[in-house]
């Protein structure tokens, strides 16, 4: 007996044309490509200006230079200046390492074609004497220019150490310490200093331009060793008879022993 089979049906077959889920990655696939060449090609958004400021001994087109040959890039073997793709940091570096005189660079964005570049340069608080050199020294205690010895800059000597261009020298702290030492000199005592001699971690040595010496230690308590300076000055140290004075003992204890030139401490 046969069985009545009921015919089979064939659906018809959509045309991918017609599939919304093609146009929504057609969709998107244009706008992302939309997106890439507006960041990265876009004639809009290429750097054509570089402006500089807050130099002043370093040239503006030496840093232009390093800035823009920083921003050059290849995409896909083309080439590109886009201001989204500049990387500010590593400009920053470049611009340091090139030059020891700037120490601080700000790099901002002005958009959509513009990079401001603003530098701060070294300037010095001291002079450092190591061996036959002598360098400038800024705030931070990082030497970064050779020099000469300029009349209203702090002379600092240290025979221990040989430091290159661009490294910390000294201490941050112990600086700020010796040029306070300095002030305080000349404003509370009328008392110039010749220089300053750091003669290990505990002593520092400060010649007089009157000819006699005071030995300091930075790690101990400054301004109470200050304190025994201006009272053992005042008190048992006549004006006439420094020419004579060969230093003061500041370091130890709470009085301040000093020596005549040829006589005993006392």
């Amino acid at each position: 007996m046969n069985r009545y089979r009921k015919p089979h049906r064939y659906k018809k077959k959509k045309s991918i044309f017609s599939s919304k889920a093609f146009w929504l990655v057609i969709f998107s696939a244009l706008l992302v490509f939309g997106i890439f060449y507006l960041i990265c090609f876009s004639s809009f958004v290429q750097i054509k200006e570089v402006k500089i400021s807050g130099n002043q001994k370093i040239s503006a087109e030496a840093i232009k230079e390093i800035v823009k040959k920083r921003s050059e890039k290849n995409i896909l073997f083309f080439p590109t200046q886009s201001i989204f793709l500049a990387d500010l940091n590593q400009m920053s570096k470049d611009v340091l390492e090139k030059f020891l005189l700037i120490g601080e660079v700000k790099l901002k964005r002005n958009f959509f074609n513009t990079l401001a570049v603003d530098v701060s340069e070294r300037k010095p608080v001291a002079v450092l004497l190591q061996g036959e050199n002598i360098f400038n020294l800024d705030e931070e205690g990082i030497i970064f220019e050779k020099a000469f010895l300029e009349d209203g800059l702090t002379m600092i000597i240290d025979r221990q150490k040989t430091n290159n261009l661009g490294e910390k020298a000294i201490d941050k702290e112990k600086l700020s310490q010796i040029l306070d030492i300095n002030s305080r000199l000349k404003s509370d005592l009328n008392i110039s200093i010749q220089w300053f001699e750091i003669e290990s971690d505990d002593k520092i040595n400060l010649a007089m331009s009157e000819g006699w010496q005071a030995y300091f230690d930075l790690q101990k308590d400054v301004s109470w060793q200050f304190t025994k300076l201006k009272a053992v000055l005042e008190e048992k140290i006549p004006p006439g008879k420094r020419g004579d004075l060969e230093y003061i003992e500041l370091r130890f204890g709470n009085f301040a022993p000093f020596k005549y030139k040829d006589q005993s401490i006392l």
